[in-house]
């Protein structure tokens, strides 16, 4: 992955079939179904790949239970669709997540069995196991640190878990090695048009300022909340599509959620599911619905929004946590179509919805991650049809989906791998941690740099291991180490590092409630 190079492949004067302007979930996916078919395709993200949203989700590949009582049926169905096809392509990314929703009475073993039964029902052959009660002891056997007052049992059905910034990197190299070229850190500054038609966009690198044109047979809009800011730069007269929502999450130590199953708590105060589940030998609570009038790259949670996660865990865990217990707290931004104006964010669904302008841009508006693949076929139908390309059949659902895991030191199967890193990732000192209790050594940051498009240390700690949202004070001592590593393999002087490692400790506490005491 030499910057350098693929910079280069950007200003050599042709025509690329598709540009996509967006590195998340949306755009690289399109980028793996449209370089997978034969397109020749190129993706820029102007920040990090998953920086924003992409990075801060849930953590689960689900149908979306509450999207029944809303009546959204299709969109439920496509998505267990879609988990089932994960489940099958990535499994060393995507697992089967148990999940127990505590039962109070009589009415909700009806209600919440019924619904999961048809939940069930709708996966069809790509379904897991089935939704089953469970009694007060069984549910308390694998949530003990559920309040036993008043309980009446349970529920447990399956879902599906995933590290969605790992699969963001995943599918960049599934898509590099489908020939796509991309590059983050390099901004999105406008359109080229001939004939009021887009043909092309101007670029601007982040680090260096030098400018490039791309030209493109097909411009595809993937930016997520920027996708209105983006649609009016081609043209002033587009009206806002997007509602904005906000959803804020905490981690906690393991004690809260001990053993593999998550807690689903069906209906909080806002109309949301709230979710506990275990992730990377720690718990994600979440989420909130807020709504927010502007898009950010770097929301801040709300302490309105922790202290309402916080509150509603503590009515249902015997040990209630607090703001002193918080290891890290997120916010990620919900890009929301609006079918029509003021409906407020939870109650709208998480379709999505392709956009093709006047001028031919194609615009990905909504869904979500469990969907990432059918929105990218869907996209790639349409722009094809726009840029009059060949028609090419999917073939994204039958296209494996790896990552190597923190820690190892070569991918699956070792084949895909070039000979100069093994050597170097079998050196000595190699394997050695960045910080105690997380699994992160110095091959991870070397193979970040080399193979994962990594340019900076919040970078590798935010986004190609978890550190920052795992737990931000660890993240914060690991920086000097990482920045080190990355000085040496990039190049960089010692005022580099320093500024690096300042950056992030800036950053870094934002992700806890004021400061929680980050220097």
């Amino acid at each position: 992955m030499n910057r350098t190079d693929l910079l280069s492949k950007i200003s050599v004067d042709t025509s690329w079939d598709f540009v996509v302007v967006g590195g998340g979930a949306t755009g690289l996916g399109v980028a793996v179904e449209a370089s997978t078919r034969g397109y020749s395709t190129l993706l820029v993200e102007q920040h990090d790949f998953c920086k924003g949203t992409s990075s801060r989700s849930t953590k689960l590949i689900h149908g979306g239970v509450r999207y029944l009582s809303q009546g959204n049926i299709g969109l439920v169905k496509d998505a267990l669709r879609e988990r089932g096809i994960l489940l099958k392509n990535a499994p060393g990314l995507v697992h089967p997540l148990p999940l127990v929703i505590p039962i109070f009475s009589l009415w909700e073993r009806l209600y919440y069995g019924t619904g999961l039964g048809f939940y069930d029902l709708l996966a069809g052959k790509l379904g897991l196991s089935r939704s089953r009660g469970l009694s007060v002891e069984a549910t308390i056997e694998r949530i003990p640190t559920l309040i036993p007052d008043s309980l009446r049992g349970g529920i447990l059905y399956l879902d599906a878990a995933f590290d969605d910034a790992r699969m963001g990197i995943a599918l960049a190299r599934t898509a590099a090695r489908s020939g796509a070229v991309l590059v983050n850190y390099v901004r999105f500054n406008g359109f080229i048009k001939s004939e009021d038609k887009v043909c092309g966009v101007r670029l601007c690198e982040q680090f260096g300022g030098s400018e490039f044109e791309a030209k493109a047979r097909v411009v595809v809009n993937a930016t997520g909340v920027f996708s209105d800011a983006v649609r009016e730069m081609d043209s002033p007269r587009e009206h806002k599509m997007l509602a904005l929502s906000q959803g804020t999450h905490v981690v906690l130590p393991k004690r809260f959620l001990p053993g593999d199953f998550a807690l689903m708590i069906p209906k909080t105060e806002d109309g949301r599911v709230l979710f506990a589940l275990p992730w990377h030998n720690r718990v994600l609570a979440g989420t909130t619905d807020v709504a927010v009038a502007e898009p950010q790259l770097e929301p801040r949670p709300g302490r309105d929004e922790i202290s309402f996660i916080l509150e509603h865990l503590g009515y249902y865990l015997t040990e209630k946590p607090t703001e002193a217990d918080i290891l890290s707290t997120f916010a990620g931004l919900r890009p929301l179509v609006q079918t029509r104006q003021g409906r407020a964010t939870a109650a709208l669904g998480r379709d999505h919805t392709i956009r093709i302008s006047d001028s031919g841009l194609v615009s990905v508006l909504g869904g979500k991650w469990t969907t990432f693949r059918k929105m990218a076929e869907d996209a790639v139908d349409r722009a094809a049809e726009v840029a009059e390309l060949p028609k090419v059949d999917s073939c994204s659902a039958g296209i494996s989906i790896e990552s190597p895991e923190a820690g190892e030191l070569s991918w699956p199967g070792g084949t895909d791998e070039p000979g100069e890193l093994r050597a170097a990732l079998e050196g000595a000192g190699l394997q050695e941690r960045l910080v105690a209790d997380f699994p992160y050594c110095k091959a991870d940051v070397i193979r970040a740099i080399r193979q994962e498009w990594a340019c900076t240390v919040e970078d590798v700690l935010a986004r190609r291991t978890r550190l920052l949202f795992l737990d931000a004070r660890a993240s914060v001592k690991a920086a000097p180490r990482v920045a080190s590593i990355m000085a040496d393999e990039l190049g960089h002087d010692s005022e580099w590092e320093s500024q690096q490692v300042k950056a992030f400790v800036e950053l870094a506490k934002g992700y806890l409630p004021e400061g929680g005491g980050v220097p």
